[in-house]
């Protein structure tokens, strides 16, 4: 219990106050934030040399830092929540809706009363999942991310709430987001009293030493009589009230919303608690830190934004005048920069403090010998992680329909028949027809190439959640090249494969050779890599590519027209009109990975390695190495699919890409591979990528109402969908798949009869 140790006085020796609070970290974040504060003042003296300045860092800091102490708890406690950006945005949505003229025009009480219970409901579910349901915390809380936003999308309709007149009425809410008597803004206040709640909480009460306690050694916790399920439990209840308060400050500040309210700032809170010295491993971290964490990562982002001023020479009618403008960072910039924060945080824990790389660094820069690394004793942490199921069973010696019925994949392939058999009844003059198909097709082969790469991770017992931003950063390189370089498009192709494939190298080393858990590493690169395609492109759209490389994205009716052999008629013109480019390149590689998973020693050592990875090591498998090119792989495919996004739209936009995480994971368990690793197949995935798009493409169906009129579900609800779709798929593989639950129940109703 050395985590808990670092975090409360040594046996013998009671430390005073402070030091339970606070340590030398917090001091040298301290020392680090001047030092940053002072470079912003050289640069742009003008912003930082004022007190405006300080004021506008501590008012931003105050609704990430009520964020953060919540956050404190799910990380000490060995967890993370991804939702608090979606709830912040869903609570502010939540009060507008009610409150705004516009729409249901209660009073601020009520809308306050309605925006609590909406953020604490989405604590309540995402403890549920997590603690009862047995779903992986960045799994639920990823998919609360995308439904919670998706709420937002279709809650507002795209659209601003503005109520600033009415506000007028109500100072004692809205009063707490402007200045007071004293100068600086309320929400300071607010944030000092919750900073020193939470410090309290964490260091000086049993609700603080459960949670290190659980934290550091959960069985141990058990085993001492503390209730875990309910530690947790609270963490994300903790964690759900602060992003709910965060969402008050800011509806209380700016007396309106727009639907982009907490976008990314998940980032922000996880970054800042790790930066203020908590530990993902979990059983480390003080709220004190977390909250200058937030303020130095704030800080960060206002040196990035604000610019260095700058005098430029424009000419007006033939006369040169100099005019005063500000340098800044193109669009996509301060993400990637923010991702890098993360994951060099992240990295010091495993690295830095534990792997003895600054002792090594040290002892190199010194000419001396570098000390030996440290055991981390992992052999004796690691145990199985897939157990058989059921159906796994029952499927040895069946053949014919049994034999079908009890492969992994039988659901996700039934489940693709009868959602096309839905669209054929739906709609039967539309969704047989070869433009749907083609349509369709194309589609498909977007989230089946993602799906592919991740059947590999998955089943190797990792995930990588960087698929839909490799995706536009690859695509933001191939329309980059060709547009603003005039590259050969064979060039650009090239060039772009490279840099996603890059970022699956990164992903390996972080995971394989730096140790830290593939969703945190992944998690980096999915900012990164996406501020990198936005930055590459300056935040514009592309057009304008050479026909050739167009054709990637085309059906082969209008390539062999290309080249002067098209089909006229027959058979050959309806699959010439329906079967892509991209639909073909999909089948090879999906033949190809299939039978290497399937048929090969690299296929069975990357199940033996998701099955259990410590018996695969002791079996000789070099398990370091089938991790590290799975996940290579992985973004290997999403950097074709990002080739084939921008040939088929015959443009690159920076939004490429989003959700395609979503799709992807999904897509992989219905199709029968597990988020515990040791199951998976290619055919499988496809089928679930096959199942996702169906459901995309009914939900977004015109429907002909008997009237004669039209309905079409508006796009702003699909995450809602796609997400519970996921949380469905999880759900039914730990408990129907791994848990056998449904046997469980039969047993236990023929025993009671």
């Amino acid at each position: 219990m050395t985590s808990v140790a670092s975090a409360t006085p040594a046996a013998g020796r009671p430390a005073s106050l402070p030091l339970q609070l606070a340590g030398g970290w917090e001091v040298g974040i301290l020392v680090f934030m001047a030092a940053l504060y002072g470079v912003g003042v050289f640069i742009n003296p003008g912003f930082f040399g004022s007190t405006d300045a300080i004021s506008s860092v501590l008012r931003d800091t105050a609704r990430y830092g009520v964020m953060a102490v919540g956050m404190t708890f799910v990380i000490v406690n060995k967890e993370l929540d991804l939702s608090v950006g979606s709830i912040l945005g869903l609570v502010a949505t939540v009060f507008s809706i009610l409150y705004a003229p516009s729409h249901l025009d209660l009073g601020a009480g009520w809308a306050t009363f309605g925006a609590v219970l909406t953020g604490l409901t989405i604590g309540l579910i995402n403890g549920v999942l997590v603690t009862r349901l047995k779903v992986p915390a960045f799994i639920a809380t990823l998919t609360m991310l995308f439904i919670g936003r998706g709420f937002v999308l279709g809650l507002t309709g795209g659209k601003t709430v503005a109520y600033e007149r009415k506000a007028a009425a109500d100072g004692w809410f809205f009063g707490w987001g402007e200045t007071n008597a004293f100068g600086f803004n309320s929400q300071i206040l607010i944030f000092a009293v919750v900073a020193l709640l939470g410090a309290l909480a964490l260091a000086k009460t049993r609700m603080g030493f459960e949670t290190y306690a659980v934290g550091d050694n959960e069985q141990a916790a058990s085993y001492a009589g503390i209730p875990t399920r309910w530690v947790r439990m609270r963490a994300y209840l903790l964690s759900a009230l602060g992003a709910t308060l965060a969402g008050l400050m800011i509806v209380a500040q700016d007396k309106g919303i727009t639907s982009q309210y907490g976008g990314g700032a998940e980032l922000v809170v996880i970054a800042a608690v790790i930066v203020g010295g908590a530990s993902i491993a979990g059983g480390r971290g003080r709220v004190v830190g977390a909250c200058l964490g937030a303020a130095l990562v704030v800080l960060i982002d206002k040196v990035l934004r604000e610019g260095i001023p700058i005098t430029r020479e424009i000419d007006v009618g033939g006369i040169k005048m100099e005019v005063q403008a500000y340098a800044q960072l193109p669009p996509g910039a301060v993400p990637a920069f923010l991702g890098l924060i993360l994951l060099g945080a992240v990295l010091i824990e495993p690295w830095a403090i534990k792997g003895g790389g600054a002792a090594r660094v040290w002892a190199l820069l010194r000419r001396r010998a570098a000390p030996p690394a440290a055991d981390r004793g992992e052999a004796a942490i690691v145990g199985a992680q897939t157990r058989g199921a059921g159906s796994d069973a029952r499927g040895v010696g069946a053949t014919g329909l049994r034999a079908f019925l009890a492969r992994r994949d039988a659901a996700a392939i039934l489940l693709t028949v009868g959602l096309w058999l839905v669209g054929l009844w739906l709609r039967p003059d539309f969704w047989g027809s070869l433009d749907n198909s083609f349509n369709l097709l194309l589609a498909f082969t977007e989230i089946a190439l993602v799906s592919v790469g991740l059947t590999f991770v998955l089943a190797n017992a990792d995930v990588d959640l960087s698929v839909g931003s490799v995706l536009a950063l690859s695509g933001a390189i191939a329309a980059f090249l060709m547009k603003e370089l005039g590259a050969d498009p064979a060039v650009a192709v090239l060039c772009a494969l490279a840099g996603g494939t890059l970022c699956g190298v990164v992903n390996g080393l972080l995971t394989v050779r730096f140790g830290l858990p593939a969703f945190v590493a992944t998690l980096g690169t999915f900012y990164i890599a996406r501020g990198l395609g936005a930055w590459l492109v300056a935040g514009r759209q592309l057009s304008g590519f050479s026909e050739s490389f167009n054709l990637m994205g085309r059906n082969l009716f209008e390539v062999l027209a290309w080249a002067g052999a098209a089909p006229s008629s027959g058979l050959m013109l309806a699959v010439a009109k329906a079967v892509s480019v991209q639909t073909i390149f999909l089948g090879v590689v999906a033949l190809v990975a299939g039978v290497v998973l399937a048929r090969t020693v690299w296929g069975q050592m990357i199940y033996a390695v998701g099955g259990n990875e410590r018996a695969a090591r002791y079996a000789g498998i070099d398990t370091r190495a089938v991790r590290f090119w799975s996940l290579v792989f992985s973004a290997l495919c999403a950097s074709a699919a990002g080739v084939i996004y921008v040939a088929y739209y015959r443009s690159f936009n920076p939004s490429a890409g989003q959700l395609r995480e979503l799709d992807g994971i999904a897509a992989v368990i219905i199709g029968g591979g597990s988020i515990f690793g040791g199951f998976g197949s290619v055919l499988g995935s496809l089928a679930g990528a096959a199942a996702i798009t169906l459901i995309r493409s009914l939900l977004s169906l015109q429907l002909i109402l008997a009237d004669g009129s039209s309905f079409v579900m508006p796009q702003h609800w699909m995450n809602v969908f796609i997400g519970l779709v996921l949380i469905g798929a999880v759900v039914g593989d730990i408990w129907i798949r791994q848990e056998n639950i449904l046997a469980r129940l039969v047993r236990r109703r023929s025993g009671v009869s």
